[in-house]
């Protein structure tokens, strides 16, 4: 990622569509009094979907899986296949995969969930922040710091797929019935996770409120829909160390269920972007 004062981004123009972009350079702002924040609390139909419970039913049945053994098939798929044709010249041959044949395209574009924005940002050589939002235009809903240096998970990234599990434990079950709902259907409240980056332990995030610090990156990042750069920060003291990277994206929130929430990084079409996912897991 270039070290640079200007940040080039994906900006959403008004009647623009989501998936139409453009790249426009701008000067950042940052440190902005909150009196100069535009920034709007989340709709509370965002709030209460990410309180949400699975249906009655939905929960049965996870726990009914639970119960059921795990299988391994002895069989194998075969390999890649091609199609015969009598004339080549004509129709050209067709290769197929497992993959392609048996899964099709990808599992995540045919489901219907809530899309939010999501952004990585942070000092090159301090924790990295991750903050959610309803959309680039309302206050974060969400603030981690994780366990990771910012230049540590954009290497991560670059280099390939990323998966970071946060792990958290649950709390003594009282019997009031007001703190027994609040415990089991507030996963992304909890205080402190254990993390862990494609496998490995990295240490321990924490949820946060977002400081005034982040409120001036996301004003800044305001009209970014998706993109990836710099933002000066204290680079004028402290050189290409002061800079704020950041990377925003739309996330697929999926809940799997009271104890486990999953996002997906979206990319644009036709795109090979990052390929990262956030699993929430309360054991």
């Amino acid at each position: 990622m270039a070290a640079s004062s200007t940040a080039t981004a994906t900006v959403l123009e008004p009647g623009e569509s989501a998936t139409s972009t453009h790249t426009e350079h701008w000067q950042p702002k940052l440190h902005l009094p909150s009196s100069q924040l535009s920034l709007v609390p989340p709709s509370a139909h965002h709030l209460r979907r990410r309180r949400r419970r699975p249906a009655r039913v939905l929960r049965l049945f996870h726990s009914f899986c639970r119960t059921l053994p795990i299988f391994t098939p002895k069989c194998k798929l075969p390999d890649p296949c091609r199609i015969a044709t009598s004339s080549p010249a004509v129709m050209p041959t067709i290769a197929c995969t497992p993959a392609t044949s048996l899964i099709g395209p990808d599992h995540r574009g045919r489901r219907h969930h809530d899309l939010i924005t999501g952004t990585i940002f942070g000092y090159r050589n301090g924790r990295v922040s991750f903050s959610l939002q309803e959309n680039p235009r309302c206050l974060p809903s969400l603030v981690i710091e994780l366990a990771m240096h910012t230049h540590a998970l954009l290497r991560e990234m670059s280099a390939g797929m990323v998966r970071i599990a946060l792990e958290c434990e649950k709390r003594p079950v009282e019997h009031s019935k007001e703190s027994n709902s609040q415990l089991s259907s507030n996963l992304m409240d909890e205080p402190l996770w254990a993390m862990f980056c494609n496998g490995k332990k990295s240490g321990y995030c924490v949820r946060r409120e977002a400081s005034e610090e982040d409120l001036s990156v996301m004003e800044t990042l305001r009209p970014v829909s998706m993109g990836a750069g710099v933002l000066p920060g204290r680079s004028e003291e402290e050189g290409p160390d002061g800079e704020i990277a950041y990377v925003r994206a739309g996330f697929e929130h999926v809940v799997g269920s009271t104890d486990s929430e999953t996002l997906y990084m979206m990319s644009p079409d036709d795109y090979n972007g990052p390929d990262l996912t956030i699993f929430f897991v309360r054991l």
